[in-house]
């Protein structure tokens, strides 16, 4: 575990483990990094110890459940929405906590918005995010009768070209 954990006021202490047994990793994180960062420690060092609070917990953790991801779940997000959906989009993002996953968003049709419908993490004996967001997106959007788009299936890319930008006309000279 990092060492950083013994720096920790034990009411600090305590919030965390709170928050790790209810899975709120960004509260605990926040928590962490506010009371180290006056000695210098950052946020990618207070993940760490906030990981480390996960594998020391381990079973008593009331991990999140994943989105659904099945097409009714899905569609009833989408019904609800404020606006008419005019594409389903795949979108790769990442940060230290969850590695790479993906976004499965409603681009709606006005005002110009788009809606996270779901996170797809990487969990073990599932298939890759990739593939998941590829099969779930590509079912919404063929129940909604609207393209699907993922630049980039296969292989993370958080700056792969968005449906909007590749749908709008070339500017004329």
């Amino acid at each position: 575990m990092s060492g950083w954990w013994a720096y920790l006021e034990e009411r600090t202490c305590r919030e965390v483990d709170a928050d790790v047994l209810r899975d709120r990793r960004l509260s605990a994180v926040r928590s962490v990094w506010e009371a180290l960062r006056p000695l210098g420690v950052g946020l990618h060092e207070a993940e760490r110890v906030v990981h480390a609070r996960y594998q020391a917990l381990g079973d008593r953790v009331e991990h999140t459940p994943p989105d659904p991801l099945d097409l009714p779940s899905l569609a009833a997000l989408a019904a609800a929405l404020p606006d008419r959906v005019a594409a389903v989009e795949a979108i790769w993002d990442g940060n230290t906590v969850h590695d790479w996953f993906v976004d499965l968003v409603a681009v709606l049709d006005a005002p110009e918005g788009e809606i996270r419908l779901a996170t797809i993490y990487h969990r073990p004996g599932s298939p890759p995010p990739g593939a998941a967001a590829t099969e779930a997106g590509g079912a919404l959007a063929a129940h909604l009768q609207v393209p699907f788009h993922f630049a980039s299936p296969e292989v993370p890319d958080d700056d792969a070209p968005r449906w909007r930008t590749v749908q709008r006309p070339a500017e004329g000279p």
